[in-house]
């Protein structure tokens, strides 16, 4: 591997030399710190720590005779001779994470960790319920969910398999759609019976909502509000899903909510079911370099069939 690094390593400098001392976790160090942008960060992330993380990174360097970040207070930035060994390094990652699968026999077991992000309402509604299932298939597989309303970037490997309610760009991304899935509009019967009838969506404004923090809303599909009812006063904003289903089960307001969040609770009327809906979509989105990995084919695989055997579930009744 060590002579592969030689021969990609010429254009960062200009005089030979050699890469007798060159590490591969060096390698590893520096992709870590370029996602992360920071070294305390990378140092968690590779689960080492900082110092020995710095003594790699400056090791690559020496064996490079090349600087590859810029220091500074905000963090690390890529140097141009960083940018330039960057789409090295991830190939040789990719290289290497199939070497492990294929030697090391994981390829046929399904071994290793998978780290899913997902939105708070799908990942702990939906997927959190059904983990176990997939441990059962997979002993040895082992899952972290990351349920929360961000961007999750798999450029800088902050998931593995990612479910988005907005399709990415384009990129080295292997992106399909998961579902299209329905919202309604819905409040406790506490809620209803203490507040003026609702017959029409002229009467919305007469009630308060439950809903997103506008300026916080990391996806646009996801300020619903805005589309059923805009001029409208809230009584309660978060930027938690289950914090917004939380508060409409304790008669805060109205809410739109997910047919597939909303049809687990036992404690919800659907208002206005003939005027009121909605529909958004569901992405699932590998990086293409860790696509073809064992593990993660077999999350795929499972969040899908779990999906199409519960699709009713996502369409309002």
């Amino acid at each position: 591997m060590s002579r592969s690094i030689g021969i990609v390593s010429q254009p960062l400098c200009e005089s030979s030399h050699t890469l007798a001392d060159f590490d591969w976790n060096d390698l590893r160090s520096f992709l870590a710190i370029a996602r992360s942008g920071r070294l305390t960060a990378a140092a968690a992330r590779l689960q080492v720590d900082h110092t020995t993380l710095s003594r790699r990174l400056a090791a690559l360097e020496r064996a490079l005779k090349a600087k590859l970040f810029d220091r500074s207070p905000s963090g690390y930035t890529l140097t141009e001779q960083g940018l330039r060994l960057l789409p090295t390094a991830e190939e040789m990652e990719r290289l290497a994470l199939t070497a492990q699968e294929r030697v090391g026999g994981s390829a046929a077991s399904v071994e290793g960790t998978v780290r899913i992000g997902s939105p708070e309402g799908f990942g702990s509604y939906f997927l959190a319920p059904r983990i176990a299932g997939l441990k059962d298939r997979h002993p040895r597989l082992n899952v972290q969910l990351v349920a929360a309303s961000a961007v999750f970037s798999l450029a800088r490997r902050d998931a593995d398999v990612v479910v988005s309610v907005s399709r990415p760009p384009a990129g080295r991304l292997t992106v399909s759609k998961l579902i299209d899935y329905d919202l309604g509009l819905y409040a406790a019967p506490s809620y209803l019976a203490a507040h003026p009838p609702i017959e029409g969506t002229d009467h919305l404004c007469r009630h308060r909502f439950v809903s997103y923090i506008g300026d916080l809303l990391t996806f646009p599909e996801l300020d619903f509000q805005q589309h059923v009812a805009p001029d409208c006063a809230t009584s309660l904003e978060s930027s938690n899903l289950v914090a917004q289903l939380r508060a409409t089960l304790a008669g805060a307001g109205l809410c739109v909510l997910p047919a597939f969040l909303a049809g687990e609770e036992q404690g919800l009327v659907r208002v206005l079911p003939d005027e009121v809906s909605l529909t958004r979509s569901l992405w699932l989105i590998v990086h293409q370099d860790l696509a073809d990995l064992a593990r993660v084919r077999a999350v795929v695989r499972f969040i899908k069939e779990e999906v199409e055997a519960a699709r009713a579930t996502f369409k309002l009744a």
